[in-house]
């Protein structure tokens, strides 16, 4: 129990370093993991049954030949892909959100920073350091943030795609 308060006070104090803007950068990525997180239980255990039931749908039909029974193929694929790429768009957004709010931090750090140059007339390193910090913490959340969300992002579109692909070829079409 101590440990978790102590681990809880160092996280405060980085977050008080890096000012109010390091918080919103937590938050969006917090949410952005939220929705990665569902994304992975989906991909690895939901769309089994998503992908089944599409594909009985498609084998239950009499008619696999005929022009309508082309584009119902069309719209089960469609279907399968859809469910694949809910929330990607807002997921890719939130990643780059990160790095525009890291900015955000490095110019309300510096401003800071100019206003203390202002007001005690000098350069002097001690008063100006909360400055530099807040301007330099969140650019660095922000990338980290953004970083991480790309490489996920990645993943999961690539296998959206390949299990498109999967699903359209498991649907045959008899001629």
């Amino acid at each position: 129990m101590v440990a978790l308060m102590e681990m809880l006070d160092v996280i405060t104090e980085f977050m008080d370093t890096g000012g109010q803007v390091l918080t919103v950068i937590a938050a969006v990525i917090f949410i952005m993991w939220l929705m990665i997180f569902e994304r992975f239980v989906f991909v690895f255990y939901s769309y089994k049954a998503v992908k089944k039931h599409l594909l009985a749908s498609w084998d239950a039909r009499k008619d696999q030949t005929s022009w309508y029974s082309e584009h119902i193929r069309t719209a089960l694929i469609s279907r399968g892909a859809t469910k694949l790429n809910r929330n990607l768009v807002l997921i890719q957004s939130l990643v780059v959100l990160c790095p525009l709010l890291g900015l955000l931090g490095t110019v309300t750090g510096m401003i800071e920073v100019f206003d203390v140059m202002a007001i005690s007339g000098s350069g002097n390193a001690r008063s100006m350091a909360s400055g530099v910090s807040r301007a330099t913490i969140p650019t660095m959340a922000g990338m980290v943030g953004s970083l991480s969300g790309v490489f996920t992002v990645t993943w999961l579109r690539r296998h959206a795609q390949k299990e498109t692909e999967l699903l359209a070829d498991g649907m045959t079409v008899n001629h």
